[in-house]
Order: structure tokens, then sequence, then C-alpha cells
């Protein structure tokens, strides 16, 4: 069964099948510019941003929340991850914040982690480019460079990176500009579309292998 973020994911994306059906109905698929339809484009691309945002970090509480039950020991999370932790918890004003770790302790420290992690995800998490999701999933889950996995025949990492950084200033330009923002076709929302489906398939899997390599406990079968 896929994760509940891809779930989330897959039933979101329903809305841009309908989008891109509503501009075919209304314009057909004959060559040539649609006029008045422009407005389906810039919609989908404002959703589909949103909905990349809401994948990534959904798949990172679901994958922490995992590692928080099903992980042996606190010294079998990732590397990255108890760096994290400790240099938080050293920060800390008082002595004795180490001990928050001992024990079972580590998982009450992870829990009330997440919750702190997703109140600021909601204050700063409004531009899902690929740097600020390669920190997202670095401190929730210590995966150094998740944009890495981006990648696949015809296509580098780098690449990847670049296409949704562009399409994801396009969301910028469309919601501050609206109507004075560039044309955005058809095409446009279909390439995206495209892309941010192989984001998603990648981004699962890079989290799935990092679970794998704590716990033997699949995070989705």
């Amino acid at each position: 069964m896929p994760s509940k973020a891809y779930l989330a994911f897959a039933e979101n994306a329903k809305d841009i099948e309908r989008l891109l059906e509503l501009h075919k109905d209304k314009g057909g698929l004959e060559r040539g510019r649609r006029f008045g339809l422009e407005v389906l484009n810039k919609s989908a691309i404002v959703l589909l941003t949103s909905f990349w945002e809401a994948y990534c970090e959904d798949i990172a509480a679901e994958a922490l929340e995992h590692l928080v039950v099903h992980a042996p020991s606190s010294d079998k999370l990732p590397l990255e991850l108890r760096k994290i932790v400790a240099k938080e918890l050293k920060a800390e004003n008082h002595d004795l914040a180490i001990w928050k770790l001992s024990d079972d302790g580590w998982r009450a420290v992870l829990k009330s982690r997440l919750a702190a992690m997703q109140t600021e995800r909601n204050r700063r998490l409004n531009t899902p480019k690929s740097d600020q999701i390669d920190t997202l999933f670095l401190s929730a889950l210590g995966m150094p460079k998740t944009s890495d996995r981006w990648r696949w025949k015809g296509t580098t990492a780098d690449r990847s990176r670049k296409k949704l950084d562009k399409y994801v200033e396009l969301r910028g330009a469309i919601a501050h500009r609206g109507a004075a923002a560039s044309s955005v076709k058809k095409a446009q929302v279909e390439d995206y579309f495209g892309h941010i489906s192989r984001l998603v398939s990648r981004t699962g899997g890079a989290v799935y292998s990092q679970v794998r390599s704590v716990t033997p406990v699949r995070l989705w079968a």
C-alpha cells in the first residue's frame, strides 16, 4: 500500500486532471492559442506547487512518526539526525537537557520536535524549491541532499532541481502579479505535472530507503 502522503497527493492531483480536461473541453485539441482559458493553466501551476509542498511535509512527518515508534534505539537513528538533535539540545539553556535522550526519552524529544517543525514549516515553507526541500528532509530525517535522487534516464538531478525552481518561481509570479504574470500555456502545465509526479516518486523512494536503514518495519507495504 502506498504512503498516506502519496495517497493524498494522488487525490489532490485529480484537480489538475480536471483542469486539463476542462481546457480540452473548452478549447479542443487543435493547435493554436486558446483565449480565455489561461486562468485554468495558472490555477494548475499554483495548485501543483501547493500539492508538492504538502506532499513533502506529509511524507517527512509520516516517516519521522514511524521512526519514533519503530526505531529500536536512538543510536540506530540516521547519523545526521542525531547530530542535529544533539546540537539543538546543546543550545538549550540548562545543563540537564542532554538527559532527555536517556532511556527512551529520545522518542519524546522527536515527537515534540516534529510538532515544532510543523509549526515552523507552516510559517516558512511557502516556496518549496529544491534547497528548501533538501533542508526539510535533512532536518526532519537526517537525509542529506534528497534532491540528488531526482534523476532518471535523460535527466540529471541538477536539471530536475532547476526545472522545479523555475516552476515554483512561476507560481510566485502568478500569486503576486496575477493577470500581469507571464503567459502560461497548457504545455507548461503538462510538463510541470509530469515533473512533480516524478519528483514525488523519487522523493518517496529516498524516504523509504532512509527509514529502512533504521528499522526493518516497513514505512508502507
